[in-house]
């Protein structure tokens, strides 16, 4: 979802103008960019939770040898 918004943002910096009609940022793009930035700091901690669960749940295999 945040590569998609980030992609979106970069080929239309005012996509949401597009989108809902309504214009927050007064065409700057920086509310997109705003969504954007939150978009990737969940997925980065989705990912760390993941990592975490996965490290809880398979303790030998977060600890073996590669």
């Amino acid at each position: 979802m945040s590569a998609l918004l980030f992609l979106a943002t970069l080929i239309r910096p005012d996509w949401i103008e597009l989108a809902f009609g309504v214009d927050p940022d007064a065409g700057s793009g920086a509310v997109e960019w705003l969504i954007v930035a939150a978009a990737a700091l969940v997925t980065a901690l989705c990912v760390l939770g993941a990592r975490l669960e996965w490290r809880r749940a398979h303790p030998a295999a977060a600890h073996s040898p590669r």
